[in-house]
């Protein structure tokens, strides 16, 4: 792993305005502490933090450049501005290189699922996260996990990451990182047009059957008749 530097500004504790005016000139306020340290008002350039951030990851090892010497440090808590995204305080843990420490690593997800491309599943996302334990300079950016293989109900624990030397999961084997499921297809209903004309035949056979009872009693009304002969004629 390649040495970052970061140069830190000693700094005095100051009002809102005070902090304000440190950020209009380029510069982020933060703290630097750690086991046995006293803590430490510093303050860092902007654009050389957000720059060391983007290429290495959250878990990058900084080498604090103060006037009497480097301090390694990690980075512990980053306040953002809710707007811009932008950092507007940073709380520096100091670390040695020699012990191992627990963070959590960011998984990066490769491919598209099958269960996703070919049979129209949806991957859910349920652990951003996942919590090692490793020195400081075995840490890894992100931990990438394939997910082409996956199909509708299949899913990825923590017990299913890749080993990585001087690496340990320290999380609970069983969680669960994705998994693809199904999307739920609504029945189509009967459409209502089908429905009316379900009804309006049934009117016709109540007529059809009442044309029959009208030719059928008039019918025994001929028969019945003295005035009318086989032939058609009167007598």
């Amino acid at each position: 792993m390649k040495e970052v530097i970061l140069d830190a500004q000693a700094r005095t504790a100051g009002s809102k305005g005070d902090l304000a005016v440190l950020r209009k000139s380029g510069k982020i306020p933060a703290i630097f502490y750690g086991k046995g340290i006293k803590s430490e008002a510093i303050a860092v350039n902007s654009k050389n933090f957000v720059s060391i951030m983007e290429a290495n990851g959250a878990n990058v090892i900084i080498d604090l450049n103060f006037k009497d010497g480097k301090k390694a440090v990690i980075v512990k808590f980053l306040d953002r501005d809710i707007l811009t995204q932008h950092p507007i305080h940073i709380d520096f843990h100091a670390i040695s290189l020699e012990d191992k420490i627990e963070v959590l690593v960011p998984v990066h997800i490769d491919g598209v699922a099958d269960g996703v491309k070919n049979f129209g599943g949806v991957m859910e996302f349920i652990v951003r996260e996942v919590k090692v334990e490793a020195l400081p300079r075995n840490i890894p950016q992100k931990i990438s996990i394939y997910v082409k293989a996956l199909g509708i109900g299949q899913g990825i624990t923590v017990a299913d990451l890749p080993e990585l030397d001087g690496v340990k999961y320290v999380q609970d084997s069983s969680t669960l990182i994705v998994h693809i499921i199904s999307v739920a297809v609504e029945e189509e209903k009967p459409e209502t047009a089908a429905e009316g004309t379900t009804a309006a035949v049934q009117p016709e056979v109540i007529s059809k059957g009442k044309k029959d009872k009208e030719s059928e009693e008039a019918g025994k009304d001929a028969v019945a008749s003295p005035d009318t002969a086989v032939g058609g004629t009167k007598k």
